[in-house]
């Protein structure tokens, strides 16, 4: 289902669009959020979300409303991230260039602030300026704003904080935005690390340190989150190695603004997660990179002042250029490797390798003392992560490195004086003249300034070897000698303090022996036999970067030395004096050995296939640990995954009930918080508007509308009474000053009046005098310029006619030009005034002719539905006279049934008054007839064949059907019509005088009543409403021969042409069929006296003081007659 209409991107566009036209920037604002924020935007087509999401966050840009934009982006992401990445970049490259942009308008705006004299200055100065904000994530507090006022700022720094430092903490917390939206996110990771690198750029660019630190541990956090949630939809994978090769340029980049911002502390960790993201790899990392790795790390220790290590760095990456080189010159790319790698570049690093071996320090500078077991553990522990950070399997020492030069032939590779400078340390032994033979190089070396920083080091070496000569040659010197001896070049002097704490500082860890007596002024070297500088403890020499002392040059042993190791001389020398004293000694030494060599090669075999069956043994064991391994590695995963879903359903369900939470948490703050902002909104307008009242021991929570209603009537009271005695007081106090004031006035106005004019006097005269002098002095300038510029009016009359000739010559051609056109334009228009003209003519003939034809043919339908009305109306007349005499037809006809059905309701009284006293009563026997009953009619039981007869004529055979009423059916009446008889309807149709002879006779009584009985038909057990309840023969009037139905349909025809007779004759019954033609031509009996149909209804037997059930019966009738009397009751198969 699509959103509503007023929730579509374009209707939002429009409407945002629309209020900043109108300067509403905040409301188009609120309104592009409400959209993006809300879960119906999902719905929408990302390129109908695309053009909102642009002007949305330009909005937040400009008005600065970085969280509103973090809101929307973030929206933006889950909704686009599954369709289209390549939009979502799109928009955050947006957001970025657009704070970016903004910083530099706030720049050059600052810089047009200043002042264009101080453009260059300001220029210098803005990055300082902008450093000294230490950081923009902190809240401007009272006592900051007053102490940037009374500072001594220039207007400058003023401007830049006011100005650009705003726009720098909205492009800082862009940056940020972005980090986190697109964090541990497969799809868009090449954004993010686009966006660290900015970010990076930021930082250096204006030297926000404060903000890298930060920026170094969101990119640390956000690398261990990956990791731990390395599960997720669209997490990183860290074992791709593109993905890993980004995080690595990354940190590199890291590593490098690091170094350039000299925060060294950053610098260090960079290379620690460096360093495990490359053991993450699966693939050796670049030559080019890792040189810029170890350049690094070679800074960073040199600042950190851990000499050892650096030189290590610098061995390292001097190794690496060499293999980088010899790969390069055999063939190898140059895009994993340092490019353009010459001797010099060699000979260089090979220099910096061996003068910071030699400006390694051979006694530690640390404060901690080296014999303290915790304080070693903990370097120990140090120097490990140290060696595993330089790639190397063990720490390395000063020997080691010096051993690893004199291999790779860096020594031959460095410069000559660093060359020289090691033999003067590390091989020749001239205590009296080192210093004098080191100055010179010193003095080189402090001149280069890259190699300057290693002056300082080589200084303690340079003192370490002095006096490590001085004690094998000395036992007493002079502190004066020996000051004197430690001469170093002007610039690198070194003060007998500075000597003296070195000689406490070497003591104390263990390195040297000496002790200095100030009264004498003697330096003493220890010569004690039985006393050890070294094997005072355990750990002194923890602090030395020259444990084994293998590189100190020695003339002879020290008397401790000696004593040290007389034992294992003496056994040297006994061992000796042994081989040539005793010749069975050496034959006994070479016997043994040779046994050893047969037992040797006696038991080699058996010794070879021992080791083969203990391999194999050691290969099944190995499998066999390998496969249970493999199980248990299994099952630790099944468990590990099945407690990692329980997990993450735990914490699923916990996040839900935190959501749950936070929301009602949220709910209920914002409520207190809105009460809050009423209570000091209504508490700022009572300070605002009324003076005098003191609201700071009042508290917000516990104050209500009322409470701050009343003190606010309380203080207006008491600030109109205030106010009112004050009037009072002040106006009194100023009528009696003024009063005094005037009576002084008036004693000194005379004499201010003549000051006065006196003033203005002489005022006038300057003015005048003024005016007078610059206007001659303007009238000579006037008259040297008129004839300073007389002698150019020939020129330019000249000049000013040649133009005028030229100019009109030229209008002139113009002119004549433009009147051939104009005279074209007017004949082509009115070529085409004419061609409208005839096309409009044509128009107006060819309407002209298509409405008269309309109006011919309008006419002629008019006609014909004139005439077509005609006929109707004729036609309708026509009918409706037909109507008007087929209904006098009926009428007439209904008019001759009323007196047949009178004569024949006359025939039967008279037949009735005649028979009615010796009528047998009814029977109520409902059983079937014995003999199938058929009514008597006159003349009928005469002519009627009966069933035999029939039979015996071989005709059908007579179906007893129900309903016919006891009267002849058709076929009846057509073989009494065959006969010559008159069938008993069309007796009764006839007129009484002309169809029915005079009566007979009356015959006796009983002969009479069963004659009666014989000749009529047998009656059902209708009884009409007009007989009901009356015993028979109660009335004269004996009921009709069949009851008279209300909607009898019409008789269809019985003959050919013939019609039948009418329908008031027939007996009325409710769905009597029409009759059917009879035959011959001759027209059906009246319905009254036809037989009953087939599907008639059946009339249905009453009891005795009953109504019957047919709602036709006629108005008049007799007694009750019961069912026996029309005709007993008959089963389904006799009907």
């Amino acid at each position: 289902m699509p959103p509503p209409p007023h929730t579509k991107p374009e209707n939002v566009l429009k409407r945002a669009q629309e209020l900043i036209g109108v300067g509403q920037q905040q409301a188009a604002l609120s309104i592009l959020h409400e959209h993006v924020t809300s879960k119906r935007t999902r719905n929408s087509t990302i390129a109908a979300l695309e053009p909102v999401m642009l002007l949305f966050v330009e909005l937040c840009v400009d008005l600065k409303k970085g969280k509103s934009a973090k809101d929307g982006l973030y929206n933006y992401k889950n909704t686009s991230q599954n369709t289209n990445v390549a939009t979502i970049e799109l928009v955050f490259r947006r957001f970025i260039e657009l704070a970016e942009q903004k910083v530099k308008e706030a720049q050059a705006k600052a810089d047009e602030v200043s002042g264009p004299a101080e453009g260059e200055e300001a220029k210098e100065g803005t990055d300082t300026t902008l450093a000294n904000v230490s950081d923009l994530e902190a809240m401007e507090t009272p006592e900051s704003i007053l102490l940037s006022t009374v500072s001594g700022e220039q207007s400058k720094d003023r401007t830049d904080r006011a100005i650009v430092t705003p726009w720098l903490k909205f492009l800082w917390e862009t940056y940020r935005t972005v980090l986190d939206i697109f964090k541990n996110n497969a799809r868009l990771e090449v954004m993010y690390q686009t966006t660290a690198h900015q970010a990076f750029d930021f930082c250096k660019r204006y030297t926000r340190k404060t903000e890298f630190r930060r920026l170094c541990e969101l990119l640390r956090n956000h690398l261990q989150n990956a990791a731990k949630y390395s599960q997720q939809v669209h997490a990183i994978n860290l074992s791709d190695p593109e993905t890993l090769q980004r995080h690595l340029d990354t940190r590199f980049e890291q590593l490098n603004v690091a170094v350039e911002l000299e925060l060294w502390q950053e610098a260090f960790k960079s290379v620690e997660d460096i360093h495990t993201l490359l053991s993450l790899s699966k693939r050796s990392p670049k030559n080019s990179m890792m040189a810029t790795y170890f350049e690094r790390l070679t800074r960073i220790f040199l600042v950190s002042e851990n000499y050892l290590f650096h030189a290590a760095a610098w061995s390292r990456y001097y190794n690496l250029l060499n293999i980088s080189a010899r790969a390069v010159s055999a063939g190898a790319s140059k895009k994993d490797n340092p490019t353009n790698i010459t001797d010099a570049d060699l000979s260089k690093s090979a220099t910096f390798v061996l003068l910071s071996a030699l400006a390694i320090p051979v006694i530690s500078t640390t404060r901690s003392r080296g014999a303290l077991i915790d304080v070693d553990a903990a370097r120990n522990t140090k120097n490990a992560r140290l060696t595993n950070l330089l790639g190397m399997n063990s720490p390395p020492s000063r020997s080691i490195l010096f051993k690893d030069a004199l291999n790779k032939d860096i020594l031959q590779r460095a410069r000559p004086e660093i060359r020289q400078l090691y033999s003067i340390l590390e091989t020749d032994f001239h205590p009296k003249s080192i210093c004098e033979k080191v100055s010179p190089i010193l003095s080189q070396i402090g001149a280069d300034e890259e190699l300057q920083k290693y002056v300082l080091p080589l200084q303690q070496v340079i003192l370490t070897r002095l006096f490590q000569q001085l004690s094998q040659v000395y036992t007493d010197v002079k502190l004066e000698d020996v000051l004197a001896l430690a001469q170093f070049p002007d610039p690198f002097q070194v003060s007998a303090a500075t000597i003296e704490k070195f000689i406490m500082n070497g003591c104390k860890k263990g390195d040297l022996a000496i002790r200095i007596d100030h009264a004498t002024g003697i330096l003493t070297f220890d010569s004690d036999v039985f006393s050890s500088a070294k094997a005072q403890h355990t750990g002194a020499a923890a602090g030395s970067a020259e444990a084994d002392g293998g590189s100190v040059q020695r003339l002879q042993s020290t008397p401790s030395e000696i004593v040290r190791t007389q034992l294992s001389r003496l056994s040297k020398a006994l061992y000796i004096a042994a081989q040539y004293v005793d010749p069975t000694f050496n034959e006994d030494r070479r016997k043994a050995k040779l046994a050893a060599l047969k037992r040797a090669e006696a038991g080699a075999e058996k010794e070879h296939e021992d080791l083969l069956a203990r391999r194999e043994t050691i290969q099944k064991k190995k499998e066999t640990a390998a496969s249970a391994a493999a199980a248990r590695q299994r099952e630790e995963e099944q468990r590990r995954k099945a407690k990692q879903q329980e997990l993450l359903a735990a914490e699923t369900e916990r996040l839900a009930q935190e959501q749950k939470d936070r929301e009602e948490r949220r709910i209920q703050a914002e409520r207190k918080k809105v009460q809050r902002e009423e209570a000091e909104k209504q508490l700022k307008e009572l300070k605002q508007g009324v003076k005098g009242i003191d609201v700071s021991n009042l508290d917000i929570d516990d104050l209500d509308t009322g409470h701050i209603r009343m003190l606010k009537l309380q203080a207006l009271e008491r600030e109109k009474n205030e106010m009112g005695e004050k009037l009072r007081i002040t106006g009194k106090r100023i009528d009696h000053l003024e009063r005094a004031y005037r009576r002084e006035e008036m004693k000194h106005l005379g004499e201010d009046y003549e000051a006065q004019r006196e003033k203005d006097l002489k005022a006038y005269e300057e003015s005048k005098e003024e005016t007078l002098r610059t206007a001659e002095q303007k009238h000579k300038e006037d008259v040297a310029l008129k004839h300073r510029l007389s002698r150019l009016v020939s020129p330019y009359e000249t000049f000013k006619r040649d133009i005028t000739e030229q100019r009109h010559a030229d209008f002139e051609k113009r002119r004549k030009a433009a009147e051939r056109e104009l005279n074209q334009k007017m004949e082509q228009r009115k070529r085409e005034v004419r061609e409208q003209k005839a096309a409009e003519r044509r128009r107006m003939e060819e309407e002209e002719r298509m409405r008269r034809e309309e109006e011919e043919r309008a006419e002629r339908e008019a006609e014909e539905a004139e005439r077509a009305a005609e006929e109707k109306k004729q036609k309708d007349a026509e009918a409706k006279a037909e109507a008007e005499k087929r209904r006098a037809e009926r009428a007439e006809a209904a008019r001759k049934q009323m007196e047949r059905e009178e004569e024949a309701e006359r025939h039967r009284l008279e037949r009735k008054q005649g028979g009615g006293a010796a009528a047998a009563a009814p029977s109520r026997n409902f059983d079937r007839a014995p003999e199938r009953e058929r009514p008597s009619f006159d003349g009928l039981r005469r002519s009627a064949p009966s069933e035999e007869q029939s039979a015996a004529r071989g005709g059908p055979p007579k179906l007893a059907l129900a309903g016919r009423g006891g009267k002849p059916s058709w076929r009846e009446r057509e073989e009494m019509r065959a006969r010559g008889e008159i069938p008993p309807g069309e007796a009764a149709a006839t007129p009484p005088a002309a169809a029915s002879p005079a009566p007979p006779a009356a015959p006796p009584a009983d002969e009479r009543v069963s004659t009666e009985e014989a000749a009529m038909p047998k009656r059902t057990g209708y009884v009409p409403p007009a007989m009901r309840g009356k015993a028979p023969g109660a009335d004269s009037a004996p009921p009709p021969e069949a009851p008279k139905e209300r909607w009898t349909p019409r008789p269809r025809p019985t003959g050919e042409g013939e019609r039948s007779e009418s329908p008031a004759e027939a007996p009325r019954e409710r769905w009597a069929p029409r009759p059917r033609p009879t035959g011959d031509g001759e027209r059906s009996e009246s319905p009254a006296e036809a037989p009953k149909e087939r599907w008639a209804p059946r009339p249905r037997p009453t009891a005795e003081g009953e109504r019957s059930e047919s709602p036709a019966a006629p108005p008049s009738g007799g007694a009750y007659k019961p069912p026996g009397a029309g005709g007993a009751y008959r089963p389904p198969g006799r009907r």
